[in-house]
C-alpha cells in the first residue's frame, strides 16, 4: 500500500513538473515574438541591420519554440525523445528559415560594410541585448532544473541549446555598445555577420534534430 502512495506522489510530482515544462516553452514563444517585434521595428527606424537580424531570428526561434511546446505535451504522455512527425516537421521548417536568414543578413551585412552604412542609433540594441540575455539566464535555469528533476534528456538539450541565445544577444550587445562608443558602422555590419554565423549553425542544429541527433550546443 505504501508503495502505492509513493509512487502516486513520485506520478503528481513528475505531472507539476511537465506542466512547468510546458509553460516554459510557452514563456519563450511568447518572449521571442515580443522581442522580434520590438528588434525588427527598431531595427528599421534606426537603420541597424544588427539589431533587425536579430529580431528575425528571434521570429525563426518562436517556430522551433512551438515544437518545443508540442514536446513538452508529448513527454509528459510518454517519455520518449525521438521527435515526432510534427517536431520534425517544425524542425525542418526552422533550419530552412535560419539558412535563407544567414544567406540574407550575410549580403546586407557586406553590402553595408561596403558603402560605409551608419546606422542612426544602436542604443535600442543594447537595451534589448541586456534585456535578452537577463531573460534567456533564467529560462536557461529553470530549463536545467525540471530537466535534472525529470531526468529528461530533451529538456535539457533544449535548454542547452537556449544558450545560443544568449551568445546571440551577447554579440548584439558587444555590437551595438562598440558602435555607440566609436560610431564605426562596420561595428553593425560585424555584428549582423555574426548573428548570421550563429543562424547559420541554429539551421543545421535543426536539420540534426529532425534526424534524432541530440543537440550539439555548446
Amino acid at each position: 500500500m505504501n508503495v502505492n502512495i509513493e509512487g502516486d506522489n513520485v506520478k503528481k510530482e513528475a505531472d507539476v513538473l511537465y506542466k512547468w515544462a510546458y509553460v516554459l516553452a510557452l514563456i519563450t514563444i511568447f518572449y521571442n515574438i515580443a522581442e522580434g517585434g520590438i528588434s525588427v521595428c527598431f531595427g528599421l527606424g534606426d537603420e541597424t541591420i544588427s539589431l533587425f537580424g536579430f529580431g528575425l531570428d528571434s521570429f525563426v526561434e518562436v517556430i522551433s519554440g512551438v515544437g518545443i511546446w508540442h514536446m513538452a505535451r508529448r513527454l509528459r504522455k510518454s517519455n520518449n525523445a525521438s521527435p515526432d512527425i510534427f517536431e520534425r516537421r517544425a524542425l525542418r521548417i526552422t533550419g530552412i528559415a535560419f539558412y535563407l536568414l544567414t544567406a540574407g543578413l550575410a549580403v546586407t551585412a557586406i553590402v553595408n560594410f561596403l558603402a560605409q552604412h551608419q546606422p542612426e542609433t544602436t542604443m535600442w540594441g543594447i537595451v534589448v541585448a541586456s534585456v535578452s540575455v537577463i531573460t534567456m539566464w533564467i529560462l536557461i535555469h529553470y530549463k536545467v532544473k525540471v530537466g535534472k528533476a525529470l531526468q529528461s534528456q530533451a529538456i535539457l538539450a533544449d535548454a542547452n541549446c537556449t544558450k545560443a541565445c544568449v551568445y546571440l544577444s551577447i554579440a548584439l550587445l558587444c555590437a551595438s555598445i562598440g558602435y555607440e562608443l566609436t560610431g564605426m558602422g562596420w561595428f553593425d555590419s560585424l555584428g549582423a555577420i555574426v548573428i548570421a554565423g550563429f543562424s547559420w549553425k541554429e539551421g543545421r542544429e535543426s536539420f540534426l534534430k529532425a534526424k534524432g541527433i541530440g543537440c550539439k550546443c555548446k
